[in-house]
């Protein structure tokens, strides 16, 4: 592995960082987050067609960029450095890559270009507190229970009239209640022989109705999705499980989202650095304490070990390692101590709502949430790795 990163994927850092310095500050993000679609489909645009955003992973043949887990881990880290609320994470993180992977060559040609240039937004509505089990990252289930399992809950998806109809409810679907596409996870074959598969459903097609969910982190819009005798049509073949392929995306998802906390993590602390160099106590600024100083820099190595976990993961992803997992709960657990520490070195200013400090506490909050604590992805990651079995003999 070479640590060092090229000159484009620096190129792609700087641009992203500019634009987005630029375009989503925190009056900018405040009013994003406060319009029915929960972003700026302005800035999402501009995103799309400067920097070419949604298609950065996907194949040049379908009008992507053609780069790596890599280049679009490093676009996340500077989204989260900024909580730019965007269908980013929703789109190509989430969704682009399962149509990459289990599509038709008929549903890739169609869908996949749209994607790329921003014209089609996606999400993947798997039911929430289920995501984290679905995508591999707290548990293992290997009938996919999560998504109904023929009993009440879930999505159930049955054939009728030589297509595929849905039934059911998922909630807290990122972007879902703007997606201009959803990637239904559904059991279908009865509670026996059940089985998991992933369903195109367009988001304005009948017998589907999308609420906009109060969430912790406004800057992750969340819907519940209901589905009423919904028209389906099934993602890729019925021959393929829906289970593997999930499961091998958490690897990308759990880089990403990594990188994602990373970048929020230091941007957070580089605002509580240049915060408590200017505010004074006792005569001289507050930095200046020893016990502030040793608390900042205890929050700095934990940053920096996170980057580097997120770093390594982006890379394993596209060698087959799953580490993805293990790098988001490190990432999470220095978001976390960084927003802390804001919270409490901006003193009153930082507990009040006009502070964008608290954002970055409610971002790391959120992300445990949808996607596991951080003990359970780190528990999980040791069961895998089959830690406890070898330390027993």
């Amino acid at each position: 592995m070479d640590a060092r990163f090229t000159a484009e994927q620096d190129e792609i850092r700087r641009t992203l960082r500019d634009l987005l310095h630029k375009r989503c500050g925190p009056e900018e993000l405040r009013a994003a987050v406060g319009t029915p679609a929960g972003y700026d489909p302005a800035l999402w645009t501009a995103l799309a067609e400067q920097l070419g955003l949604p298609g950065l992973a996907l194949p040049e043949t379908y009008g992507g960029v053609g780069c790596s887990v890599t280049e679009l881990a490093l676009a996340c880290e500077e989204t989260g450095r900024a909580l730019a609320p965007s269908p980013l994470l929703a789109t190509a993180v989430l969704t682009a890559p399962l149509l990459l992977a289990l599509g038709t060559d008929a549903q890739r040609t169609d869908l996949l270009p749209r994607i790329a240039s921003g014209g089609l937004t996606a999400a993947l509505a798997v039911p929430g507190p289920a995501l984290a089990t679905a995508l591999g990252f707290t548990g293992h289930d290997p009938r996919g229970e999560w998504a109904g399992g023929g009993r009440a809950g879930g999505v159930q998806a049955r054939r009728a009239d030589g297509g595929w109809r849905l039934y059911g409810q998922a909630d807290q679907i990122l972007d879902g209640h703007s997606a201009d596409l959803l990637v239904v996870a559904a059991h279908t074959g009865g509670f026996a022989r059940s089985r998991v598969l992933l369903f195109l459903v367009r988001g304005d097609a009948a017998g589907v109705t999308r609420v906009r969910q109060t969430s912790l982190d406004a800057t992750r819009p969340q819907a519940r999705v209901q589905l009423r005798d919904t028209t389906a049509e099934l993602l890729g073949s019925a021959d393929a499980d829906a289970l593997p392929a999930l499961a091998r995306l958490g690897d990308t998802v759990g880089a990403c989202l990594a990188a994602e906390a990373v970048g929020a993590a230091g941007r957070v602390l580089e605002r509580t650095v240049e915060y408590v160099g200017q505010r004074e106590q006792f005569g001289r600024p507050v930095g200046s304490f020893q016990a502030v100083k040793h608390r900042l820099a205890d929050v700095y190595v934990e940053v920096q070990a996170a980057r580097s976990a997120a770093y390594y993961a982006a890379w394993a992803a596209s060698h087959g390692e799953p580490v993805g997992g293990l790098a988001l709960a490190q990432a999470l657990q220095a978001l976390r101590s960084a927003a802390a520490a804001g919270i409490q070195l901006h003193g009153g200013i930082g507990f009040t709502w006009e502070h964008e400090v608290h954002l970055y506490f409610k971002r790391a909050a959120g992300d445990e949430l949808l996607f596991g604590p951080v003990h359970r992805l780190r528990a999980h990651a040791a069961d895998v790795a089959h830690v406890f079995e070898e330390a027993g003999r």
